[in-house]
């Protein structure tokens, strides 16, 4: 049976500060919807996606910035670098890690610049939203064998 990710709840303080910065990104408003007592549902998609994230009031009880890890897959991770900055993002130069195999958490063992081979996988960039929720960047030029 396939099962599909197709939506990540984040964590935000205000939903309207967070909705603003994602659509400034261009990412497309699938949904805005009031509830009762206050509830409210937004729901975003990046461009080329097939997963959404949601936030909201009362949509989840973790705080507000604390998701981390969150993954956008780009065919050149320059390009993608250079459109979140024009579209006033504060991300981080191109890295890649001294390892080569995946990169340690928060910015331990960094290095300055693509992977030097441009192998798939291997260079990245990261930015966080106005709550402090950690995006990466990746860029994947060629996919490992069955995905």
């Amino acid at each position: 049976m396939d099962m599909k990710l197709e939506v990540v709840v984040i964590p935000v303080a205000d939903v309207d500060r967070s909705k603003d910065f994602y659509e400034g990104l261009g990412w497309r408003l699938d949904a805005d919807f009031p509830g009762a007592d206050g509830f409210r549902v937004v729901q975003l998609t990046p461009p080329g996606s097939a997963c959404s994230v949601i936030f909201g009031d009362g949509v989840t009880s973790a705080a507000p910035g604390s998701a981390q890890g969150l993954y956008l897959v780009v065919s050149d991770i320059e390009a993608a670098r250079d459109e979140l900055a024009r579209h006033g993002v504060e991300v981080s130069e191109v890295f890649h890690d001294a390892g080569g195999v995946f990169h340690h958490a928060g910015t331990k063992d960094r290095v300055s610049g693509p992977d030097p081979e441009r192998g798939s996988y291997a260079s990245f960039a990261s930015f966080t939203d106005p709550d402090g929720n950690g995006w990466m960047v990746q860029e994947v030029t060629e996919r490992l064998p069955g995905r």
